[in-house]
């Protein structure tokens, strides 16, 4: 029991913090973005294939609001992770030896 106490407040806690947390991160750019604009490599960024998906730029699309729209995707992104990372260690789990079958016995 234990172990699945742990996990569920590593969730919820994880949870949180994308959701609840990120609702206050700051809107500005964050100091390599700042560099890279103050520098002028900003200039030469090019557009990406992605740019279009729903989570684009850390947000939801279609949602209004920054900060929710943030949280938000904070809350998928540890969904996602969480189904990607628990399909992996499924999958590569270990598991017990097979009992090998019984050997007939020899009628003499």
């Amino acid at each position: 029991m234990r172990t699945k106490r742990f996990f569920a407040v590593f969730l919820l806690v994880s949870l949180v913090l994308a959701g609840i947390v990120s609702y206050y991160a700051s809107s500005s750019p964050d100091g390599l973005e700042k560099v890279a604009a103050d520098k002028g490599i900003a200039a030469k960024e090019k557009s990406h294939t992605m740019k279009d998906s729903p989570l684009a730029d850390y947000g939801v699309k279609g949602v209004g609001d920054g900060r929710l729209s943030g949280g938000l995707a904070g809350v998928i992104g540890v969904g996602v992770v969480l189904v990607l990372g628990g399909g992996v260690f499924w999958a590569v789990r270990r598991r017990p030896a097979p009992v090998p079958a019984p050997v007939p016995a020899k009628d003499a």
